[in-house]
């Protein structure tokens, strides 16, 4: 198994006579996964029954993160018998590692255990983390990127006595990483001083500047609205963006679709035909500034139609987005990040300009487009949806 110093201070911490060990740092520092390996060093090591339990906010976070590196850190070694798919839960023989959610109620408040790993620990509310804390006998692991103060900052506990504090950038796990993805975190340097304050130096961030403060999670997009989708093209070196949009109402509701570098526009279309879009009927906006792209996937038969581009473009879509309120479902994670670290990039005074950080916008401009679109007219700020259909039938669905 090879380890970086993330793990060793874990381990110190644990057999140190520490209660916690709150992890703070930047992206690909390794203390998710150096926290896992350690857990399941513990598990196998276990002399006596143990439970240890990592929790995240949602399943969906628990299934593209941790439980992902579970799997990698286990390689061959992970038995399918031992298993138990229903429930989540790994048996070692003497001890056990459940991953469960702290949107799940019932778990907070359930049986005791004897160590507990919260991932992304700013995105858990404080009173699901003093639950699942007083349920803890042994051990506490928290992890998180430091986007901005939360309630360990706030309660003091990072310098209480009894908690160790670990901070970590990539710089910690140079050694293992990929040359390519060392790379790309240094080219962000000068871009966005926030993102590299945060996610390169694992500093604490700011909240100002959001473009979009508030939304809210959701299990699934309701039903009985009016739908369309929002698409951001990308290829080598940004993704490709597809959005479900649902309004209800003052609601808009997301979902993400799409979220992947690499694609031609022939896998776009392909794609979309796996998520159930429907040909000559549903209405995707998509990025003006690739006419080729939007004929070829026209060609596929989807009514795909440019967003409008222009002089305060971007400033109109933002308003638009900004008047419903806004939800995006559990498994949106991408969506999701982007929400909570989309904003305003400061001039070198500190004010904040029109510019927004391009590391989080692909999910942010494909909502864009499409809510932009579908609030546009020709004799003003209304785009109704009746109008939307009566466009549809009156070129045969083909827009």
């Amino acid at each position: 198994m090879t380890t970086t110093s993330i793990f060793e201070k874990n381990a110190e911490a644990f057999h140190g006579g520490k209660r916690r060990a709150f992890n703070e740092g930047g992206t690909s520092s390794s203390k998710t996964f150096s926290i896992l390996q350690f857990l399941i060093l513990v598990a196998r090591a276990a002399k006596v029954a143990a439970l240890i339990s990592v929790v995240a906010e949602t399943f969906p976070h628990l299934k593209r993160g941790c439980l992902r590196d579970f799997m990698q850190i286990m390689g061959d070694a992970f038995d399918r018998e031992c298993w138990n798919k229903t429930d989540s839960i790994y048996d070692f023989g003497r001890a056990k590692m459940e991953f469960f959610s702290a949107d799940d109620s019932s778990k907070l408040r359930g049986a005791r255990r004897d160590v507990l790993f919260l991932n992304e620990a700013n995105n858990i509310s404080f009173d699901s983390y003093r639950e699942l804390d007083i349920r803890t006998r042994r051990f506490v692991f928290l992890d998180w990127n430091p986007v901005a103060e939360f309630w360990a900052h706030e309660q003091g506990l990072l310098s209480a006595p009894e908690n160790a504090y670990i901070h970590s950038t990539y710089q910690d796990a140079r050694e293992v990483l990929p040359p390519e993805v060392v790379a790309n975190i240094e080219s962000n340097r000068d871009k966005d001083p926030n993102w590299w304050s945060i996610y390169g130096l694992g500093l604490v961030g700011k909240v100002e500047g959001l473009v979009y403060p508030y939304f809210e999670q959701e299990d699934a997009l309701p039903t009985g609205g009016n739908e369309f989708f929002g698409l951001d093209f990308g290829y080598s070196t940004d993704p490709t963006a597809l959005v479900k949009c649902v309004i209800r109402g003052e609601e808009l509701h997301c979902q993400e679709l799409i979220y992947e570098k690499g694609l031609g526009n022939d896998a776009i279309a392909h794609r979309m035909s796996e998520l159930g879009i429907r040909k000559h009927h549903d209405l995707i906006i998509a990025d003006s500034a690739e006419p080729k792209s939007i004929d070829e996937i026209r060609r596929y038969g989807f009514n795909i139609q440019g967003c409008s581009k222009g002089p305060g473009s971007v400033e109109h879509g933002e308003q638009k987005v900004r008047q419903y309120k806004q939800f995006w479902t559990k498994d949106s994670l991408n969506g999701i990040k982007e929400q909570r670290n989309f904003r305003y990039i400061p001039d070198k005074d500190g004010k904040l300009t029109d510019k927004t950080n391009h590391t989080f916008s692909h999910l942010m401009d494909s909502r864009r487009y499409a809510c932009a679109f579908m609030a546009r007219s020709e004799g003003g700020d209304s785009f109704s949806f009746q109008a939307v259909g009566q466009m549809k039938t009156s070129i045969g669905g083909r827009i």
